[in-house]
């Protein structure tokens, strides 16, 4: 048998990136050996940077089907498997078993468990034929750098995904994670690799991250919808935090957010959908003619698109959490309080002349965070990575470790979005909790849910809350369960003599 895994067989999609063409439903099937197409983009500097300007598309292309939406579908999982994001009725199948706790444990599940297997790998292969040509490209060094380096940080974000899906959690308590994680595959080479160590995964994410760092000093791209250094610092940020790291957490949180600001109180229920909105720091912007006629972002998560899924089934914010935001803080107006009075606040879906669709699904505690602006197409920015999550980072970093500006840090976001709000006195723990519960509510539906659970050995408790349960299936899952673990998919291991059934996770 050749030492072939199934992943390294699709994922080198180059055809399908080279000059930003767009991504067909055969997109799997590509031929990664096909020299014409690497030939092509590695011709000059500007085949180069279409190639990583078609790398950055496959973030929310869809593949095959409407459940594959690339990371923007994911996004949509993670907060479905968290207890903040709460579906209304069973309506359609896509993310169903996400909130069910069942795809990610099923290894023949295509649509979620096996996606985000080879999505993410297909980011870091197509990011590891840029790595490896891009040098030998005639052009400026500058210009090569700024490719690489972004190249780079795909890969290590990328990695990150898979390393905190598949693998147990970083613990630095324990020293080295040698608990398995999975493959690194860092060159163009097929060969199936073994499951490598969570801390060697990690290790490799700060080298890329460092690398890319320091490629992108001196130049990178001013459009969010590329990674530029300020967004590689606050990726860095999301890694340190995750590894408890406290001091790089703060470090470079601080360093991400330098040259951003907060959003002001009216740009905050203009609807997440704009990228130009001076809190993004990164963020991916869809125009109008590559939305798809089935799927996307918007189509399942905006509250006023008239989709199927958004008519019959509007998302809600976890009722506990809602009774915990102050009346004063501007995110409480992105939920409905479920009474007459606030009622017109929340049109809900729209014809596309405006006016509300009749006979549309309202429920208590839906949402109006995601609007698009031209209620006729499903069109829309999807935010990233933005400036709050930023200090929401350093402040729980600092808490962790004991630092008593803490409550500082905090206090900065915190009064922006709440006027009244006073600097608080709490430490030690209870100062974690309150900075959680901010990060709850400010990044509701922005895909981080299940991995700050997973991240900080939390349980799921979806409880007592406004979660029907025969609907989400799963209430309760306790911290470090063997439930956490996303399963390798089977045909990874059919097909990788590197991963055998004995590898699997328990």
């Amino acid at each position: 048998m050749e030492n072939h895994s199934f992943l390294s067989r699709i994922c080198i999609g180059m055809i399908a990136i080279v000059l930003a063409t767009s991504c067909s439903k055969d997109f799997l099937d590509t031929d990664p050996t096909d020299r014409v197409s690497e030939t092509i983009a590695f011709s000059s500097i500007e085949n180069a940077n279409k190639a990583l300007s078609g790398l950055y598309r496959t973030i929310y292309t869809q593949y095959t089907n409407q459940h594959r939406d690339g990371h923007t579908a994911m996004m949509i999982n993670f907060d479905a498997m968290g207890e903040d994001y709460v579906r209304t009725a069973p309506g359609y199948v896509y993310h169903r078993e996400s909130y069910r706790w069942l795809a990610h444990r099923n290894v023949s599940d295509v649509n979620v468990n096996g996606f985000a297997y080879y999505f993410y790998y297909i980011i870091i292969s197509n990011a590891n034929m840029i790595i490896e040509k891009i040098d030998g490209v005639e052009g400026g060094e500058q210009a090569k750098a700024t490719i690489k380096g972004e190249a780079l940080a795909l890969r290590a974000w990328a990695y990150t995904y898979l390393v905190q899906l598949y693998g147990k959690r970083y613990d630095a308590s324990i020293g080295e994670n040698t608990q398995p994680g999975v493959p690194l595959v860092l060159t163009t080479d097929p060969a199936g690799q073994p499951r490598a160590s969570v801390e060697a995964v990690y290790t490799q994410i700060v080298n890329d991250l460092d690398e890319a760092m320091a490629l992108l000093a001196h130049g990178g791209s001013t459009a969010k919808t590329h990674l530029n250094l300020q967004s590689v610092k606050g990726i860095r940020a999301r890694v340190a935090l995750t590894m408890q790291d406290w001091p790089n957490a703060i470090k470079y949180a601080q360093e991400a957010r330098a040259n951003s600001s907060l959003m002001s109180h009216a740009q905050y229920l203009e609807g997440f959908s704009n990228i130009s909105n001076p809190e993004w720091l990164w963020g991916v912007s869809i125009p109008i003619d590559q939305v798809t006629t089935y799927g996307s972002f918007f189509r399942y998560m905006s509250a006023n698109f008239n989709s199927g899924f958004t008519r019959t089934n509007p998302k809600c914010m976890n009722s506990v959490l809602y009774a915990q935001i102050p009346e004063t803080d501007i995110r409480k107006k992105l939920w409905w309080d479920g009474t007459d009075e606030d009622r017109p606040n929340f049109p809900g879906v729209l014809n596309g002349d405006g006016t509300p669709v009749a006979n549309q699904t309202r429920a208590p505690y839906q949402h109006r965070k995601y609007l698009v602006q031209d209620p006729s197409n499903a069109s829309g920015d999807v935010p990233l990575m933005r400036a709050a999550e930023m200090y929401l980072i350093e402040a729980e970093a600092r808490a962790q470790s004991g630092d008593a500006d803490a409550a500082e840090v905090l206090y900065e976001l915190a009064v922006n979005r709440d006027p009244q709000y006073v600097m608080s006195t709490n430490t030690g723990q209870s100062l974690v909790n309150e900075i959680w519960v901010q990060r709850r509510v400010e990044l509701w539906g922005e895909g981080f849910r299940f991995l700050d659970l997973k991240r900080t050995n939390s349980d799921l408790d979806r409880r007592n809350t406004n979660h029907k349960p025969d609907l989400a299936n799963i209430l309760y899952v306790p911290a470090g369960a063997n439930e956490w673990q996303w399963l390798i998919p089977q045909a990874e291991i059919n097909s990788n003599p590197a991963i055998g059934p004995e590898n699997q996770n328990p």
